[in-house]
């Protein structure tokens, strides 16, 4: 075929030169592109189905850092609740010291009278504790904190909560009394049922904060996962891509020495002249 070097009108060399030279400049500007912004898909036409499982994983990801915060703040929520238990738990023990020592013969009415007002102020205690447990002005400890906690992305991932009263009336020691030998004697037996029933919805908290510390490391753990499988599909490799402008820089350095050439190859034609 001829080369056309003496057709001057279309120089066919010189345009293909250009045409080459302008698909290296785009190869330079999506590289420097990638660089610039960390990320292999700029946009959906970098990489159709590469986008949309990027934007899927996105998704995830953002559905279970936000479902990592719930389950922040329900254990935030037990925390408190099994701090106020506990509390209740050590005047319960203190109640159950007084009444035994009420429940003696050897007593009088002047210590026993003594022991019963101090008996009535660690009940009043129990109820100003079960006033002051509280999260975002929501009591927790008085028998009607019941909520469900979104504890995964999926609308199915919850855990409902209920926390049972741990007021004198809902333990059963609203009407005990260290008046007399007998009704403290009585109370001993209240008392003893009142600490196994704490210690008992003490136990429910503390299995809900150990279902909430395994969702807590199982959301961790998703994160992390899900977080590296979307960065294999959008984010640039920067070794690979530094690599790819270098030779792009080279071969835009040989497409416009081609250029030069090809555009001085007409003007041999003036020799015929």
């Amino acid at each position: 075929m001829s080369s056309g070097l003496t057709r001057v009108a279309s120089n066919i060399q010189a345009m293909q030169s250009l045409n080459q030279l302008n698909k290296i400049n785009t190869k330079i500007s999506s590289s420097q592109l990638k660089l610039a912004t960390g990320k292999r898909i700029n946009s959906p036409g970098d990489d159709p189905a590469g986008y949309q499982l990027a934007r899927g994983l996105e998704s995830r990801r953002n559905g279970l850092e936000a479902a990592l915060g719930n389950v922040n703040n329900a254990q935030s929520i037990l925390n408190i609740a099994d701090g106020g238990y506990q509390n209740i738990m050590d005047i319960l023990q203190t109640m159950k010291s007084k009444a035994t020592q009420a429940a003696d013969g050897s007593l009088g009415s002047t210590q026993r009278t003594a022991i019963n007002d101090q008996f009535v102020a660690l009940r009043s205690e129990i109820d100003q504790i079960v006033t002051e447990t509280t999260f975002n002005d929501n009591a927790l400890i008085d028998g009607t904190f019941s909520v469900t906690f979104q504890t995964g992305e999926g609308a199915s991932e919850t855990l409902s909560v209920a926390l049972s009263s741990a007021t004198s009336t809902g333990l059963g020691i609203n009407n005990s009394s260290m008046a007399t030998q007998a009704s403290a004697s009585a109370a001993i037996t209240t008392l003893d049922t009142a600490i196994n029933t704490l210690a008992s919805r003490a136990q429910d908290v503390g299995e809900f904060k150990a279902r909430l510390t395994a969702k807590e490391n199982t959301l961790s753990t998703s994160i992390t996962n899900t977080e590296a499988i979307r960065s294999t599909y959008e984010d640039a490799d920067f070794a690979k891509e530094q690599m790819e402008v270098l030779k792009m820089q080279i071969l835009q350095q040989t497409a416009v020495s081609s250029l030069s050439q090809a555009n001085s190859a007409p003007q041999i034609v003036l020799s015929l002249f």
